[in-house]
């Protein structure tokens, strides 16, 4: 027997503001925010019968929400063939913010873009370069190479601690060399 059971009498009454307000800080426009969720609203209901009650109705909604969140995104994105993403960054200066910035297509490359690429793989060779030993290959191993945590420390015979004090210098490093020799 479910834990939980659905009442979309209630919904509007009891979920709207908190699904309004999830959406507005993720999509920053109150009418799409509404559109959104209304869309979570129709989709249970005709969903409902999937409901297995494992979850409160609030979760089970704000799960729905979130997939129609990242649809809206996609939908956006595949329209103007650029994407508009957050990133958040740290420097010694201050503790971080958030930035804006367009990603171009990836299909859209031109003669700079690749001149710049090949310009930045051979800074980032340099800097490389430039690391201890032991940086330059946790480094590689983890950022270039996408391994696992676990593997790198059973090749390397070293804790994860000691990975991400590795891994964290060396990006320290790397981003300092990157400053000076490219941007």
């Amino acid at each position: 027997m479910p834990k939980h059971q659905l009442d979309p009498t209630k919904w509007v009454v009891l979920y709207s503001d908190y699904l309004f307000n999830y959406t507005i800080a993720r999509v920053n426009d109150r009418e799409i925010a509404k559109d959104l969720v209304q869309e979570a609203f129709f989709s249970a209901l005709k969903s409902m019968k999937n409901y297995k009650g494992e979850a409160s109705e609030r979760t089970w909604l704000i799960s729905i929400l979130k997939r129609k969140i990242i649809d809206y995104y996609r939908k956006s994105n595949s329209k103007k063939g650029q994407a508009e993403v957050r990133i958040s960054y740290n420097s010694p200066t201050d503790e971080g913010d958030w930035l804006e910035e367009r990603v171009a297509d990836p299909f859209d490359k031109t003669a700079e873009d690749k001149l710049e690429n090949k310009e930045l793989g051979d800074a980032i060779h340099e800097c490389m370069g430039k690391l201890p030993e032991k940086q330059a290959l946790v480094f590689k191993m983890k950022t270039i190479e996408g391994m696992d945590t676990e593997t790198i420390c059973n090749e390397l015979k070293i804790t994860p601690s000691n990975l991400w004090v590795i891994i964290h210098r060396a990006r320290t490093a790397m981003a300092a060399c990157l400053e000076q020799n490219w941007f």
